[in-house]
């Protein structure tokens, strides 16, 4: 009798073991798309909080302040920061750009110089959020400046009104300004700076004007190499000529001087004595050998132009001389 009862209750508690396994089991299931709701949402809410912060003060890790008092204020550039370059907009319809980014008239011209006419509508070239709007009569003139998501800045100067205010947040390719000729300007022109952390960049180097268009969708800076990718952009994408632009030369309906020479041309080797300095911008999976054939060199030609030894690997976005 002891036995069989024994059994009896062996077999009610396996049978409770089963049943709770299966229910638990059960509830697990149940259980699994409400745990992968709360994550969907953990994840929206931190996306969203993320955005909300980005709009109270876009690239906030490359920047310890808001303000609106000054212009720029160059602080500590990090050794390497990769730009987004997508979701653009052009800041005018011009092709035309009168002075280059570096060295004039026995001082630094911090950005780029674009014919417009007074009137001509000036955009946002990405979205972010304005942080000054002021007018500065022995430089900028009215002038604009934007902070960016991807960390850059943008100014627009020499502009005749304004159609933006400080604080305020625009979308690219919304209008922030006219084109105009006030403050230290000699004619109606835009002046067109993009700066990471208050340093001046080469707006070359983002911006291909003559082509309306971003040259990648990503730059990759580098404190090391910056100033020479500065230099190299003024040879691809520089000034082609002053003076002398009707209305559709500078909005792209003709090009002054006929069709602009295509920066990536072959030349042969035999005339590159005689011809411009040109540069190549490398894409994924080039090599040197595939660079030097398609530019017309031989790889030893190619590597004394760049001071590169044969066995170097080039890397995306390097700029290499070939003539």
């Amino acid at each position: 009798m002891e036995l069989k009862r024994l059994h009896i209750f062996i077999t009610i508690l396996l049978l409770t073991l089963v049943s709770s396994s299966a229910l638990a089991q059960d509830l697990l299931a149940r259980q699994a798309p409400v745990d992968r709701r709360m994550r969907s949402l953990d994840t929206l809410a931190l996306r969203s909080a993320i955005e909300r912060e980005e709009a109270r003060t876009p690239a906030s890790q490359l920047y310890d302040d808001w303000n609106n008092t000054y212009a720029h204020r160059a602080t500590e550039l990090p050794d390497s920061f990769r730009i987004n370059l997508k979701h653009f907009c052009m800041p005018c319809k011009s092709r035309v750009v009168t002075s280059n980014f570096g060295a004039r008239w026995g001082r630094a011209h911090k950005g780029l110089d674009i014919k417009v006419y007074i009137g001509d509508t000036i955009r946002a070239a990405w979205s972010g959020k304005v942080r000054i709007v002021k007018y500065e009569g022995a430089g900028y003139g009215k002038y604009v400046v934007i902070r960016h998501n991807n960390g850059l800045e943008t100014i627009y100067g020499h502009m005749s009104a304004w159609l933006v205010e400080e604080n305020q947040t625009v979308k690219a390719g919304q209008p922030i300004g006219l084109g105009g000729n006030t403050g230290r300007s000699t004619g109606s022109h835009l002046h067109f700076e993009t700066r990471l952390c208050g340093v001046a960049l080469n707006p070359a180097i983002f911006f291909d004007f003559r082509n309306q268009d971003i040259v990648a969708d990503y730059y990759m800076f580098r404190k090391s190499t910056y100033e020479h990718e500065a230099i190299a952009a003024n040879e691809l994408r520089g000034k082609i000529g002053n003076g002398g632009y009707n209305a559709s030369d500078v909005r792209g309906e003709t090009i002054p001087g006929g069709a602009v020479a295509s920066a990536h041309k072959a030349i042969p080797a035999s005339q590159m004595k005689n011809a411009e300095i040109r540069y190549h911008k490398v894409v994924a999976g080039e090599t040197l050998y595939g660079i030097a054939r398609r530019r017309g060199l031989t790889v030893d030609e190619l590597c004394k132009l760049n001071h590169l030894s044969k066995d170097v690997k080039v890397r995306p976005g390097q700029l290499l001389r070939y003539s």
